[in-house]
């Protein structure tokens, strides 16, 4: 880790005299997830080329990339692939993108620390909870397994925007939004933390990253993803080797193809790729596999637009492989 870090800080230096002679800006905008660490990218970058001024904004995963494909920023984060109709309102409106994978997010399933009952949760108990179907029917925690007690269920998740509303709709009720409407929902992940630490009967959603950065305030639950499996709880390895499924995801930036044509993006976007694994570390992210960032700068360096994911399902995919396979 040591020779790691001064191979990074001594990279930082050397690039630094590299961006000198570059000015413009570079906005970039979308989930709140993957915000923190473009921004502590960014942060890096803004140190070593102080003329490109690089805005991160926050607005979801779908607001992002409203404003990525009307063409008014140059990159979208993003905490799920992008969908088929926005792939169609892009070609509609003639943006080419490149889809670039940057770290993997465990979705942390998490209830008060004053409650005292939940050690656990299946994935069909969370879909017993979540399902469209269950929407002003289970409304106490006894409705979802017998032997909890009788109390409310108050549910906190991600907004409809947003990219881990996408995905977690997905993994858990096998489609993409489907969910029920009745419970609190916002598209600021520190809204959900405050809400269920104070709620003793909540239960809620989101990434592992808001979860560590509070955890004095929230009790962790660990996943089964059967009746009869183990008890998964996620961590850095738990996440980057694919045991906490199905709540363990990719995210993502997606790249304007002719922003990436000027000089100083490009110089970003590599400055990103090389530097992610490190800063994902530094931030508490879990970093993609090193061959990973190598065939996703090969993928943006030749303009390899287009999707993974038009035709496979992004739960338990394999980004060496699915990388590999789509140079």
């Amino acid at each position: 880790m040591l020779i790691k870090n001064v191979i990074y800080y001594f990279a930082i230096l050397i690039l630094s005299s590299c961006f000198k002679e570059y000015k413009g800006k570079i906005k970039i905008d979308g989930s709140s997830s993957v915000y923190p660490l473009t921004e502590a990218v960014a942060e890096e970058f803004r140190e070593k080329a102080s003329d490109i001024k690089v805005m991160v904004g926050v607005s979801g995963t779908g607001g992002g990339f409203k404003k990525f494909l009307r063409g008014e920023i140059d990159i979208s984060n993003a905490s799920r692939p992008i969908s088929k109709s926005e792939i169609e309102q892009a070609q509609k409106n003639g943006i080419r993108f490149i889809e670039i994978p940057v770290s993997y997010d465990g979705m942390a399933i998490v209830v008060s620390p004053k409650n005292s009952f939940v050690d656990y949760i299946t994935v069909a108990e969370l879909k017993k909870m979540w399902s469209p179907e269950s929407q002003g029917k289970i409304t106490k925690w006894n409705q979802v397994r017998a032997t909890w007690p009788d109390l409310p269920l108050n549910l906190y998740g991600a907004g409809t925007s947003s990219g881990t509303y996408d995905y977690f709709t997905l993994a858990i009720n096998g489609k993409a939004k489907a969910s029920r409407g009745d419970y609190t929902a916002s598209e600021d992940d520190n809204v959900l933390v405050q809400g269920v630490a104070s709620d003793p009967n909540g239960l809620g959603y989101f990434g592992l990253v808001y979860y560590e950065e509070n955890k004095n305030k929230l009790k962790l639950v660990p996943v089964k993803a059967t009746d009869d499996a183990e008890a998964i709880f996620p961590n850095d390895s738990t996440v980057q080797f694919g045991i906490y499924q199905p709540l363990t995801r990719p995210e993502f930036i997606y790249v304007n193809i002719e922003s990436a044509k000027k000089p100083y993006m490009h110089e970003f976007i590599k400055f990103y790729l090389e530097n992610a694994e490190v800063l994902a570390k530094e931030i508490g992210y879990t970093p993609l596999p090193p061959q990973v960032y190598k065939l996703s700068y090969s993928r943006f360096r030749n303009e390899k637009a287009g999707s993974l994911f038009e035709k496979r399902s992004v739960v338990g995919v394999n980004l060496t492989e699915a990388l590999t396979e789509n140079q």
